[in-house]
């Protein structure tokens, strides 16, 4: 019923806190997908060892073209290797509530699972502005993104020339010809890139991000200089 596919790099840390608690699932996927741009360290080891097959990737919008691509079921979801699944019935009531409302492509509210006071706060006027706008304006954070195949296939994936805020592209995009919808459920994520980078780098980031996304369409330059992948001495 469902193929969760994560992109990764160099994610021996955070990858085997994310695929236990998929082990922990009340609802099993068919499949975990783990597609890696050239891991230095054991990212795709540690996936083998949980039993996921291991493709070829890239930049994110790639590795998860790349995972989509030998999904077996008509349902998939996008996750990043820094999220963990932190409530065992995350996707029994992800998946039940897709089905009721018919929606073909999915997201929910976002939390940290670490970090300070201002992380939370930042997350929940996320969760407010994204739900403020709803199916008008479609957010879907890359690590959470529920979607039916067939619509990933009609809409030719992620754009792989996009390379900042590629996600939210997507699910515009995907919006335009399925249901779009935000769950109940609730994902909680890392916030180790706002503490590696800077609140107020990454606030600034995001917000003339959203404007470049809004007023001038897809970022294929590389002005907000994003980076992939997580190595060891950058988190020191």
């Amino acid at each position: 019923m469902l193929t969760i596919v994560i992109p990764t790099k160099n994610e021996e840390v955070c990858l085997p806190l994310l695929l236990a608690s998929i082990k922990q699932q009340t609802v099993q996927p068919k499949q975990v997908v783990v597609a890696d741009a050239c891991s230095t360290d054991n990212t795709c080891k540690i996936a083998e060892e949980y039993g996921s097959l291991v493709v070829s990737g890239g930049m994110p919008g790639c590795g998860r073209n790349r995972g989509a691509e030998v999904a077996m079921t008509d349902l998939v979801l996008f996750l990043d290797a820094d999220v963990v699944l932190q409530d065992p019935e995350f996707l029994e009531h992800s998946l039940g509530e897709i089905l009721e409302r018919k929606l073909e492509i999915a997201t929910c509210d976002v939390l940290p699972f670490d970090g300070i006071w201002l992380d939370h706060l930042l997350h929940t006027f996320y969760n407010k502005y994204v739900r403020l706008w709803g199916s008008l304006l479609p957010h879907a954070p890359g690590f959470c993104i529920f979607i039916k195949k067939s619509v990933h296939t009609d809409i030719q994936g992620f754009d792989e020339s996009v390379v900042f805020a590629e996600d939210h592209e997507y699910v515009r995009r995907g919006a335009k010809k399925a249901r779009f919808g935000i769950l109940k459920t609730k994902i909680p994520v890392s916030v180790r890139r706002m503490h590696r980078d800077g609140h107020l780098n990454i606030l600034w980031k995001y917000f003339f991000g959203e404007l470049h996304l809004v007023f001038l369409g897809p970022i294929r330059h590389d002005r907000f200089h994003y980076t992939f992948g997580h190595e060891k001495k950058k988190e020191e």
